[in-house]
């Protein structure tokens, strides 16, 4: 009994597999508002001031940014939550699958937030003459909410690493 139990509990890891498949359709989802962006702006670019030419700009790297963090999360979660990829000896391989633990996919996945959160509150500053004071304070005090969680899960976690590498010796 014990071990039908423990190989359903392990062979539950697969319900996960739709879920990064979802966030496949969610990278889907990003790449046509990307590129409904892209043939927005390409009649307007001659008209366009630099300020706001520069805000879609910011707007387009916003959302490659949560691409990325997409596709490693889908990527480094399969891997580590659900089988190994198999691919081909042929095929081009990431150079960090396979590389990242949950740890450290944490920790990526925190500094993308910081990288976007960033790119955001850019955004806003550029446009700070149509913002309130009381909500670019808001903007600021979020950011650096993720700034701190950030480094606080880096350093826990470099703490925790050197822990395992004493433990070792």
């Amino acid at each position: 009994m014990e071990r039908f139990v423990e190989n359903l509990i392990y062979t539950s890891r697969w319900l996960l597999a739709p879920i990064y498949l979802g966030l496949s359709l969610g990278l889907l989802a990003l790449g046509i508002k990307f590129f409904q962006e892209v043939f927005h702006l390409l009649p307007h670019v001659i008209e366009m001031t630099e300020n706001d030419m520069v805000l879609m700009l910011l707007s387009m790297i916003d959302m490659t940014l949560v691409g990325g963090l997409l596709v490693m999360v889908m990527l480094s979660g399969y891997e580590n939550f659900v089988s190994k990829l198999d691919l081909d000896e042929h095929r081009e391989k990431l150079s960090w699958l396979g590389k990242m633990d949950s740890g450290s996919l944490k920790n990526k996945v925190a500094a993308s937030i910081v990288a976007i959160s960033s790119i955001h509150l850019l955004r806003i500053f550029m446009d700070a003459r149509n913002v309130p004071d009381n909500k670019l304070l808001w903007y600021v005090i979020i950011h650096l909410t993720f700034v701190l969680s950030a480094f606080v899960m880096g350093y826990l976690d470099s703490m925790s690493r050197k822990d395992k590498d004493k433990t070792l010796i």
